[in-house]
């Protein structure tokens, strides 16, 4: 026994174990394998290796975050611009600017606060009590007390609380779904050696700290505690994972960045223009002031933010809900959906889909644990009835109707076996009755079957269960479908797997044992010979119908469909090729299925071409996922990943768009996600993706329909500056203009509907500009347009004898009236409001009608003269008002009209 620690250092981290026999794992970790640890040597490792939990990183600082969102050029020449009202006293403009500057923070910062929670979460999924053996006495601890060379037992329902060796199993099931992805629980045993480059899905002879213990027990000795466990690397690799800007936001932040030197270039020669005419300094600023003010987007942030809410709204009624708001314009930039297997693409519920029996090979309808659907047999098969009867006896689950559909209760393989035997009309309550069990013989990795004892009479029948390799040897005969025992083709048998196995089905063989006394009890001996082979049952996880359905959308609007698993590769390999991964079109090549094997033996150069062009990606470990997913990123994609696991964490919080499941997924996954969906359906994905583009198009839309006011603006501030004449709009006016319109006239095209062919174009080139060549030619023609028109106006307006206060409320009405008629022109670019619906989208009527009204209190109430230096308008210039607004309608319509022509 030891008790003391040895000068070596005990290695938590080695990648070996599962290669090592028990006795030298024992020694290196200087324990025993029967009385454990010394509590002596506990306290030691206790102090040199700490507490087995995960460290949590620090969250930013909800301050930090708020200060962040000043962090804008264009942000920085309106905090300028506010500074210089502030000297010249001009308080009403000041408070204005700041009042702007600071809601565009507190929008930016409530969509930002909500501090990245998954380390938190993967904690909490640590957090258990273990049974341990110390100094030859079993007692019950707190996890985080655990240290290597302690001695721990597991049994059905523990969650396993460290990384363990094990030294004894017996019947052990441990549900790794969460850390591997695999979709069954998996059969441990106390294989004395594996291959050192064995998968970390296939270490048999592990048990790994947060997965769950679901049948049988078994004893093991810690191996790794804390960070050093393989969860606890998935915790390093969420928080190495890069948190990605979204592509229109960098869009955005480059455009900002270009507009701010364009500002700034543009109110330095303003400036330097009305020094040499002569203005006061006071004048200078102000008309600096104006200039910055009219050229900047103010409205664009809120507008931004409502769109995207919107997108929100939509979304949660298609079952997907929207954790970070610019997921929603991210989702319609994406390029590549990288996508799990088990209950995403599938059913999550496995089936039995082929039947080989007397000779014959039935194929089996319907999905799911639902009794419902039929056999494909023609006249009677004994065989087949007898293989179904050892598959509904020969079992210990049970299936059960709920108010939300039928779920299990046991295990799923043999779920699958009473919801096919139930599909045949076998009743499983009134066979009971008639072959009620005596004994059995439960299932045990070392043997690979199950048996049960059945007393009929005076004699006895047994029913056997198992893997093809474990039965057949033990079979003499085989029963025919007339039920008579005839010779046993082993040859044909097993061309019989093999085919069913080529379709990715997970293939069972049954068969029997007549005796003719009832034995006391059932032992392995004499289930060594002369069984009656019954036949074979071949089952899977079935491919949902919506999800091929959406696979094929998402192709069809260029976007790569990438299946990610856990899973075998045989099995992950056929669900690919019936949702049709396998069928590209010529311009996407796509490779075999690949499994994280060849993955880890490919350098980081290599790995980018490979994921570009295989499907299917088998067995893959957590950080080989976050692999992939960062090799897809450098190759310009847009990645959209999904997940239910904490095995699927780290590339959920890497991809552009981490996407977990709402029913099946861990904490962790959600708090690592950005989207979760409600309905695990890969089918709302695609949903998600064509309102995500939606969302994109309207903000598009928006934008350049706003730009134009702004260049319109500044056009004419910079215009009137360099010709040494009277501003024909003061700054406090076009915040008016920027603002009002922003929000009441912006909201319409923010709930525009979706154009019919949105998702049958093309995914947008993520480097792409934001703006096309075509939209600033847009932008710029209806931006010049404006600028003439309000110098129109304002001239005809000094000309009939009207105030410079009326001149320059008609001038502000120019420009309104002009953007209401320009935002009929972009609700679609493409479009006209007349093939659209003129009524399609009553909020944007609502709007107009809001925005007239607003500006006729601008212009003829005497508060809102007071306060904005505004005067009324003469009738006789409203109609020169409207007809240039008209005038923008038209010309901008006949743009539109000469593109279409040339498209088509």
């Amino acid at each position: 026994m030891i008790t003391r620690e040895s000068s070596s250092d005990i290695e938590q981290s080695a990648s070996d174990w599962h290669h090592l026999p028990p006795p030298e794992v024992v020694t290196r970790l200087e324990t025993h394998p029967d009385q454990g640890l010394h509590p002596l040597a506990v306290e030691q490792r206790q102090q040199k290796y700490g507490a087995n939990q995960l460290t949590q990183k620090a969250g930013k600082n909800p301050l930090i975050l708020l200060l962040e969102q000043f962090n804008q050029p264009l942000i920085y020449i309106l905090l300028v611009s506010a500074g210089i009202t502030a000297l010249l006293q001009d308080w009403v403009e000041t408070w204005v600017i700041l009042a702007v500057v600071v809601i565009n923070a507190l929008i930016g910062f409530a969509q930002e606060y909500k501090a990245i929670k998954a380390m938190q979460a993967l904690a909490q999924t640590a957090q258990s009590d273990a049974t341990v053996i110390r100094g030859g006495q079993k007692q019950q601890i707190p996890a985080t007390e655990l240290v290597p060379g302690d001695l721990v037992t597991l049994q059905s329902g523990n969650k396993v609380p460290a990384d363990l060796r094990l030294l004894q199993s017996r019947n052990l099931q441990i549900d790794e779904s969460a850390l591997t992805g695999e979709s069954v629980p998996v059969e441990k045993n106390t294989i004395a050696q594996l291959d050192l480059e064995t998968a970390l899905a296939d270490r048999l002879n592990l048990a790994y700290a947060s997965t769950l213990v679901t049948y049988g027990t078994a004893t093991g000795v810690v191996i790794a505690t804390g960070d050093r466990t393989e969860i606890g690397h998935i915790n390093e690799l969420i928080s190495s994972a890069d948190v990605l800007t979204t592509p229109l936001t960098r869009k955005i932040n480059h455009f900002s960045q270009t507009l701010m030197y364009v500002v700034l270039g543009a109110s330095a020669i303003a400036f330097v223009a009305g020094a040499l005419r002569g203005y006061s300094l006071d004048d200078n600023f102000l008309g600096v002031v104006a200039l910055a003010v009219a050229a900047i987007p103010e409205g664009l942030p809120a507008a931004v933010t409502i769109t995207l809410a919107i997108g929100v709204n939509r979304m949660a009624k298609r079952n997907a809900i929207i954790r970070k708001l610019p997921t929603v314009e991210t989702l319609g930039s994406t390029t590549v959906i990288c996508s799990d297997k088990t209950g995403t693409l599938t059913q999550n519920a496995m089936t039995v889909q082929e039947i080989y029996a007397g000779d014959q090979v039935i194929r089996v309808s319907g999905v799911g644990y639902a009794p419902e659907g039929e056999l494909s047999t023609s006249g009677e098969n004994q065989a087949l009835i007898e293989c179904l009867k050892a598959g509904l006896l020969c079992n210990d689950s049970r299936i059960v109707e709920e108010d939300q559909g039928w779920t299990i209760v046991g295990d799923p393989t043999e779920a699958a076996l009473i919801t096919v035997a139930h599909k045949a009309g076998l009743d499983r309550h009134t066979l009971a009755q008639e072959l009620p069990r005596h004994d059995s013989i439960p299932f045990e990795s070392q043997y690979q079957y199950m048996a049960t004892l059945h007393p009929v009479a005076d004699q006895a029948l047994i029913y056997i269960k198992g893997s093809v390799e474990s039965l057949l040897p033990r079979c003499t005969g085989e029963l025919s479908a007339s039920g008579d025992t005839i010779a046993l083709e082993v040859d044909r048998l097993h061309q019989c797997v093999e085919q069913m196995t080529t379709q990715g089905l997970r293939v069972l063989a049954f068969a029997k044992l007549d005796l003719p006394t009832v034995p006391p009890s059932l032992t392995h001996e004499s289930l060594d010979h002369g069984l009656t082979f019954l036949g074979l049952q071949g089952m899977i996880d079935p491919p949902r119908e919506e999800a091929v359905q959406a696979v094929q959308a998402c192709r069809n609007a260029g976007i790569k469909v990438k299946m990610i698993t856990g899973d075998h590769i045989g099995t992950a390999a056929a669900i690919g090729e019936q949702i049709g991964l396998a069928k590209s079109p010529p311009q996407d090549r796509t490779g075999a299925a690949m499994t994280g094997t060849e993955i880890s033996k490919r350098s980081d150069q290599e790995l980018p071409a490979i994921a570009e062009h295989t499907a299917v990606f088998a067995r893959v470990t957590p950080e080989q996922k976050l692999r992939l997913v960062r090799a897809l990123q450098s190759r310009g994609h847009v990645v959209a990943m999904t997940g239910d696991g904490v095995n699927d964490a780290p590339a959920l919080r890497q991809a552009d768009i981490g996407i977990a499941m709402g029913i099946t997924g861990t904490e962790v996954a959600k708090e690592a996600a950005s989207m979760i969906l409600t309905d695990d359906n890969f089918a709302t994905i695609e949903a998600a993706v064509e309102e995500g583009r939606g969302v994109y198009d309207n903000i598009i839309k928006f934008i350049v329909w706003a730009l134009p006011t702004n260049l319109s603006e500044g056009l004419v501030i910079f215009v009137a500056t360099l010709l040494g004449i009277t501003l024909p709009i003061l700054p406090l006016q076009i915040l008016w203009i920027n603002t009002t319109t922003a929000v009441l006239l912006g909201t319409g095209l923010a709930v525009e509907p979706k154009e019919p062919e949105i998702m049958t174009r093309s995914p947008r080139p993520p480097r792409s500009p934001l703006l096309r060549p075509s939209m600033v030619r847009f932008i710029a023609l209806a931006g010049i347009l404006l600028c003439i028109f309000a110098f129109v106006v304002y001239e005809v307006a000094i000309r009939n004898q009207a105030s410079i206060e009326s001149a320059r409320t008609a001038a502000v009405n120019a420009i309104v009236f002009g953007q209401i008629f320009l935002l009929f022109n972009c609700r679609s670019l493409s479009y006209s409001m007349f093939q659209l619906g003129i009524f399609s989208n009553p909020i944007l009527l609502l709007g107009v009608g809001v925005m007239i009204a607003l500006q006729m209190l601008f212009t003829y109430a005497p508060w809102m003269n007071q306060v904005f230096g505004t005067a009324p308008v003469q009738p006789s210039e409203w109609g020169v008002i409207l007809a240039t607004s008209l005038g923008v309608y038209l010309l901008i319509e006949l743009l539109k009209w000469n593109r279409r022509r040339s498209r088509a």
